[in-house]
């Protein structure tokens, strides 16, 4: 257990002096501010952009709206920016051989593979959560009193799916060569679990319901239960995707 805080601290420290942690916290921060700002100000962007004498009926922005941008923002550039941030996570080590000199000291390779994915998940979720409290206090402040349901579920799935998604970067970098080879596999999953759709009743038990269900949920349109399935074989999928990484790096040759 001591092996696995000095190495949580290395890549935290490791995070900080190459940028990592600045350039996460930097995007989702952004994306906290701006979430409310452009959801109030959209329908008066597109009023002042329609042609002269066009006339076009824009409903009022909500909480919802809000909301809608933060859910779009994170599925489609923050987790693309989490996934490049920690591309090679384990590779890079791997062929560079900085962790010889570790591991013959006594560092053991499970400590290696629970403190990269200790790190690289509170990093995601110090940047998830101060998105979503951006989020929440510019919407309380700009939409007084909209109701939102489920909103902390709703969080809650997003950042399981992010959680999902590096363990599977991490399990893919074990397994693939080069610094991008795992980022590529990476990819190839996830496209691979958009096409099980296409399954009749593999939706409800599919990861990718968890990022793709939060407006659903923030307006009331489903409930909670519905996603238990898709989180509990998330959270499976997550433990199977760790064991998978530690017994790969036990056979690697450094």
């Amino acid at each position: 257990m001591n092996h696995f805080f000095v190495f949580l601290k290395k890549e935290l420290l490791e995070y900080a002096r190459t940028y990592k942690l600045l350039i996460l916290l930097t995007v989702f921060i952004i994306f906290g501010i701006t979430n409310p700002l452009i959801a109030k100000l959209t329908p008066d962007l597109l009023a002042n952009f329609m042609p002269e004498g066009m006339t076009v009926t824009i409903p009022e922005p909500t909480a919802l709206d809000s909301w809608a941008q933060f859910f779009k923002n994170t599925q489609q550039m923050g987790l693309i920016v989490l996934l490049l941030v920690f591309s090679g996570v384990l590779a890079n080590e791997i062929s560079k051989g900085t962790l010889i000199n570790l591991l013959t000291k006594g560092l053991s390779r499970q400590a290696v593979i629970a403190a990269k994915y200790g790190a690289m998940l509170l990093v995601w979720s110090v940047s998830v959560g101060i998105s979503a409290l951006l989020t929440c206090i510019y919407t309380v402040y700009l939409f007084p009193g909209d109701p939102v349901s489920h909103l902390i579920f709703a969080v809650f799935c997003m950042w399981l799916f992010g959680a999902f998604l590096l363990a599977v970067l991490l399990a893919a970098s074990a397994l693939a060569k080069g610094n991008y080879g795992g980022l590529l596999l990476t990819g190839c999953i996830v496209v691979v679990l958009f096409s099980l759709n296409i399954i009749p009743g593999a939706a409800k038990y599919n990861p990718i319901a968890l990022a793709a269900r939060n407006m659903e949920l923030a307006a009331g349109a489903a409930e909670p239960p519905a996603l238990y399935p898709a989180a509990g074989i998330t959270v499976l999928a997550v433990l199977a995707l760790l064991g998978l990484a530690l017994a790969v790096f036990r056979k690697k040759e450094l």
